[in-house]
């Protein structure tokens, strides 16, 4: 292997529910750098075949479940011997996704909309002005005035790209953040209190809360197609930037007693904006290498896709869903980030028909200078072939 094509070995990847990563291969979690623990036993446990005849089940009476109690006693006989130690959340989680898989999509639907309007109808804000966007409350001044601009020229003007794909900025103003920490901390407070299950973000993150799930999702929807959109059609145009139409907003939170780093993933999305709330903590950067496709989503990374980011509250990080990354440890204090991931349906239905993604994947885009490399090699061997042949 040539000096220029030093790469970074990646690893065998995990299985994953919930769309933790995007398109045919949704189901695999890449598993690269130490998760401590992060990875929900779900990736790769499986049911038994035969159940425990020697295991006493828990009771889940007083728990607030998508299912009959009774179902989920039933089913622990069926888990796998290492599970059965777990506490009766970690057991449920795992559960719970194996049931939900087999309710018909319409039913799924109409289950998750019960559940927000249960939520909806029963908590009451902390902040209701979060509820509306407010450009002068929400956003620094350079920020506003390069998206009203609306320019190559005038974004450039606010934002860096320290790695390629990866585009930081200056974005949300302190007030704000405290005031959305303030209603996260006050969500999670009337979770507490009623005994409200919540549905957690995704399967990697054990802590946060899905905004849309308590009545922000206007108010992000707004955000995308207002402020995120212009960017992403002017840096993200290959892979939709410019038909973002739906999103999935959401906060996490890392540090003492909250998960503590994430597992080398993709997301499930196009565009992936990733602010920083606060608070006070170390550690916790993320770590980029670089962007695939889902065939080539485990292969090594190049050198010059090697970056890692250190947080600061207020500014984005903005990126492709499919660039593959993870955080490392928070390893003091407490760190909680908004993300808001953008999708596209237009792009998804036109990415069935393709084969070339040489324009955003980087391992496609190597392979294709590779043949264009081979093939004008061979042309010149050829075509030197028939010089000698003509003079002899």
């Amino acid at each position: 292997m040539s000096s220029g094509d030093r790469r970074e070995a990646a690893p065998a990847a995990g299985e994953v529910k919930n769309g933790v990563v995007s398109g045919d291969l949704s189901q695999r979690q890449i598993q690269s750098e130490p998760a401590s623990g992060v990875v929900a036993p779900s990736q790769n446990q499986r049911l038994r075949l035969n159940p425990s005849k020697d295991h006493k089940p828990e009771s889940y009476d007083d728990m607030q479940l998508d299912f009959s109690p009774s179902i989920f006693s039933s089913l622990e006989r069926y888990l796998p011997p290492p599970m059965l130690g777990l506490n009766r959340e970690e057991k449920v989680k795992f559960m719970r996704e194996i049931l939900m898989k087999y309710l018909p999509q319409g039913e799924r639907t109409r289950r998750h909309r019960d559940y927000r309007q249960k939520i909806i109808t029963n908590y009451q804000p902390l902040h209701r002005e979060l509820y509306n966007l407010h450009i002068g409350n929400f956003f620094v001044p350079p920020f506003v005035k390069a998206i009203q601009d609306n320019t190559e020229e005038s974004f450039r003007s606010i934002i860096s790209e320290p790695s390629p794909g990866v585009f930081t900025f200056e974005m949300l103003q302190p007030r704000f953040c405290e005031l959305l920490l303030a209603e996260v901390e006050n969500f999670e407070k009337w979770v507490n209190e009623a005994k409200f299950r919540i549905m957690r973000p995704n399967t990697m993150n054990k802590y946060g809360a899905v905004l849309d799930d308590f009545g922000l999702e206007t108010m992000l929807d707004k955000l995308m197609e207002t402020y995120i959109r212009p960017l992403s059609k002017v840096f993200f145009a290959e892979v939709g930037g410019s038909t973002l139409d739906s999103h999935h907003g959401f906060v996490v939170e890392y540090g003492k007693d909250r998960d503590v780093d994430l597992g080398f993933h993709v997301d499930d999305s196009e565009v992936t904006l990733n602010v920083c709330l606060g608070k006070q903590f170390t550690g916790g950067e993320l770590f980029f290498r670089g962007t695939r496709c889902e065939k080539h989503v485990n292969t090594g990374s190049q050198t010059e896709e090697i970056f890692d980011y250190s947080h600061v509250p207020g500014r984005a990080v903005l990126h492709r869903g499919r660039h593959r990354h993870g955080a490392r440890a928070t390893t003091s204090g407490h760190r909680v980030n908004l993300l808001l991931w953008c999708r596209s349906s237009v792009f998804r239905e036109m990415k069935r028909y393709q084969k070339d993604f040489s324009s955003w994947c980087g391992e496609c885009f190597r392979e294709k200078k590779e043949r264009q490399r081979l093939s004008i090699a061979a042309t010149k061997s050829e075509l030197l072939k028939q010089e000698g042949e003509s003079t002899t």
